[in-house]
């Protein structure tokens, strides 16, 4: 009986930490990841490194992306960070 009331107070950090902490962060992985399937051809996104690109070809695990009129590039799935909302 002692034991379990000295880990009672060990396992309720735990509860908390999941709560605050692990649960969110799966739910936000869980957003992104519908998000990158969702996107289609057209779709302008920024990437983690703050470029604004159009997205020209999906494929299976990344995207060829259009920087300006005339750079097409490959971009991996993992390098997009959200969809761009245009402000205008």
């Amino acid at each position: 009986m002692e034991i379990i009331s000295q880990l009672l107070p060990f396992i309720f950090l735990i509860g908390i930490m999941y709560f605050v902490i692990i649960r969110p962060q799966q739910t936000q992985q869980k957003k992104h990841k519908e998000m990158l399937e969702a996107l289609e051809k057209g779709a302008k996104v920024v990437t983690n490194g703050g470029l604004i690109v159009e997205i020209k070809k999906v494929e299976e695990d990344h995207f060829s992306v259009l920087l300006n009129k005339e750079t097409v590039i490959k971009m991996t799935k993992d390098a997009i960070a959200r969809k761009y909302e245009d402000e205008a």
